[in-house]
Parts: structure tokens; C-alpha cells; sequence
């Protein structure tokens, strides 16, 4: 079972907005559960707070209801190197790009060896010393309508549709970092719009972006949601070329927290 360290994710920030803080959700150490570094042990720095709101999010707390408390850099590294087993640090979210300190964050990472994955929607890019880019560009079908918002005032729909896709900022991180483009399928439907926004995205960089760099991963937070997705991604991907990813940390340890 994955190993919690000592963020407190229900406490309120006091000041958030300091220089030398990060607002951070949860630390913890598991497995990477998806991508191409899936099953890496690796110690995960959650932040909390996010510029969209897919009605799916699997980090409901940093996005729809963000809670966190306001850790220094200094603490957060000081939890990072309790695992020493771990030489991979995964900084996700929530959206950790919206945060200027995630670049200090990762310049101290960097200057003490880590290999940093950061997961992001690719909405938003920074000059940091990243190792991967994992960019989840959000599609159509995340969009929170108000039969799919889980607050249920539609609030957020216009919101998240303005800003999901932001082709500048997709095509300098993948001229910029190592990177691979992760897409949550939630049905066939989906596939138009991820080979156009690949077009779209390999119209603007100068970077080829392969196909072997492009990953399908199934919907769902729970493995009985994954039971009844993940073939039918799995056989979209062999018809389209791309890579398959699972979702391993819902395959071990379901829905946990820290995981």
C-alpha cells in the first residue's frame, strides 16, 4: 500500500499565496500508476487548485473542492527525501503549472537528481527543468454539462470549454520537454478529436510527435468502472496506432486514498 507523508490535505492554507509555499494537497510515495513510467516506485506531490473542472476529475479535491495545506519548499523536500527508496518525484494535481513555485520546486529537485514527471492539461507553459511532460490535454467529452456536473449548477461548462485546448502552450511543451500526450478515452467518440487536435498540435511544433508518444487510457476511478472500459480502449488503440496505458494504482488499490 502506497505510504502517506505528512501534508495535511483537510487543514486550510494560512497563506498560500506566500513565495516560499506551495498549497499541496498530499505527498505520498507509490507507483507511478500510468503513462510510460507506469509502475516506477515514485513519490507523488500533489498541489491542489486547477484553471479547469473535468466532470470526471480522479482528484476531486484539488479541483471542484480544493483542499490543501501550505507547505514550504523546504518541507516538501524534506517529505520527498524521507523516501529514499525514491529517485522519481511525479509533481501532479489539480493543475501544478498554475503555481509559479512549482518551477522552484522543480529547480530544487533537479539540483538534487530526481527525474521529475510533471502531469499537466497542457494549458499552461513554464521553463522549468522537467524530465517529462505528461500533458492530458482535456477533450470535449470532459466538459462538466450540467447533466455531468458533479455540483450539478452547470457552472463551470463555458469556463472549461474556453480554456481546455490552448495549442501554443501544447506545442512549446512538446518542444521543449520529453513528453507524452496521455488522453482519457471515454468512448470511440472520442478519437475524432484526438487525431485532429494531433494534427493541429503537430501543424504548430517543430518536434514530430509520434505516434508511439501519443497513450489511450480507459476512463474511470474504481476498477469496476475500468471492468467495463479498458478493452474497449485497449482495442481502440491497436485499431489507431497509439499506445495503451493502464490505470495500475486502480488495478492495485481501487479507489484508496494516497494512491
Amino acid at each position: 500500500m502506497p505510504v502517506n507523508a505528512s501534508a495535511d490535505a483537510a487543514s486550510p492554507t494560512a497563506d498560500a499565496d506566500d513565495a516560499a509555499t506551495l498549497p499541496i494537497n498530499e505527498v505520498f510515495y507509490s507507483l507511478q500508476g500510468e503513462g510510460t513510467l507506469a509502475g516506477v516506485p515514485s513519490v507523488f506531490v500533489r498541489t491542489s487548485g486547477c484553471n479547469l473542472r473535468c466532470w470526471f476529475c480522479d482528484s476531486y479535491h484539488t479541483s471542484w473542492e480544493p483542499t490543501h495545506g501550505a507547505m514550504t519548499l523546504d518541507d516538501i523536500v524534506a517529505d520527498i527525501e524521507s523516501h529514499g527508496e525514491a529517485d522519481h518525484v511525479v509533481l501532479t494535481g489539480g493543475e501544478p503549472l498554475i503555481h509559479e513555485q512549482s518551477v522552484a520546486l522543480l529547480e530544487r529537485l533537479d539540483g538534487l537528481g530526481y527525474h521529475t514527471t510533471v502531469e499537466t492539461n497542457g494549458t499552461i507553459y513554464r521553463d522549468a527543468p522537467i524530465d517529462l511532460a505528461s500533458i492530458s490535454p482535456k477533450l470535449a467529452s470532459s466538459t462538466p454539462t450540467p447533466e455531468k456536473d458533479p455540483k450539478g449548477d452547470g457552472e463551470w461548462a463555458e469556463r472549461h470549454e474556453e480554456r481546455r485546448i490552448d495549442i501554443d502552450a501544447l506545442a512549446d511543451l512538446v518542444d521543449t520537454y520529453d513528453s507524452q500526450l496521455k488522453f482519457v478515452v471515454t468512448g470511440e467518440d472520442d478519437l475524432p478529436e484526438i487525431e485532429d487536435l494531433l494534427e493541429r498540435v503537430r501543424n504548430a511544433a517543430a518536434t514530430t510527435v509520434a505516434d508511439s508518444d501519443v497513450l489511450l487510457m480507459p476512463e474511470g476511478t474504481t476498477r469496476e468502472q475500468l471492468d467495463g472500459s479498458r478493452n474497449r480502449v485497449a482495442d481502440l488503440a491497436i485499431e489507431y496506432g497509439y499506445r495503451y496505458t493502464p490505470r495500475l494504482h486502480v488495478d492495485l488499490w481501487n479507489d484508496a486514498p494516497g494512491t
